[in-house]
């Protein structure tokens, strides 16, 4: 079935992180790899991020970024294309929040609210995460969430803190 004769094309934010094997050249692939794919079209991407890592201790910081993609794609077809990426990184998930060549997360899937087994939309930790916040921000500083809520609203409770902006 063709993608884009079943469904409508969607604005979707997807949070890109890495922290493993050169974690700035892996978040630019990942987001040339994001322009290529097929019923998708990158409309554009905040700068990168170093953040402090969250989970297990001892690991690298992270670079972390957030892109806009219009998709004709269901939610969990989007979700298998974003999973082939991240294992063309040799992505391993061994240890939860643990270091990673790439992690790809939906963030937010239109004004869509999903609770499947394989997804969750809007991402069930991105309010609790700055590494996401202000680089969607950066993006779309007026956004307003599924629920109703500001993203405005939502950076006031989760500070710029370490986050450091690097150069692209």
């Amino acid at each position: 079935m063709d993608p884009q004769e079943s469904n409508p094309v969607n604005r979707v934010y997807i949070g890109l992180g890495s922290n493993l094997d050169a974690p700035q050249e892996q978040v630019r692939t990942a987001l040339q790899e994001l322009a290529q794919l097929d019923h998708c079209v990158l409309v554009h991407h905040s700068s990168l991020y170093r953040s402090d890592p969250v989970g297990p201790p001892g690991q690298p910081d992270y670079i972390n970024a957030v892109a806009a993609l219009d998709t004709a794609l269901a939610p969990e077809q989007l979700l298998d294309a974003l999973q082939a990426i991240e294992q063309s990184h040799q992505r391993v998930r061994k240890i939860h929040w643990g270091p990673r060549t790439l992690d790809l997360d939906i963030l937010l899937y239109s004004d869509q609210v999903i609770d499947s087994e394989r997804l969750t939309v809007p991402h069930a930790w991105m309010l609790e995460r700055n590494f996401v916040l202000w680089p969607l921000a950066e993006l779309v500083p007026d956004l307003h969430l599924p629920d109703g809520s500001s993203l405005h609203g939502h950076l006031v409770q989760c500070p710029l803190g370490t986050l450091e902006k690097i150069p692209l």
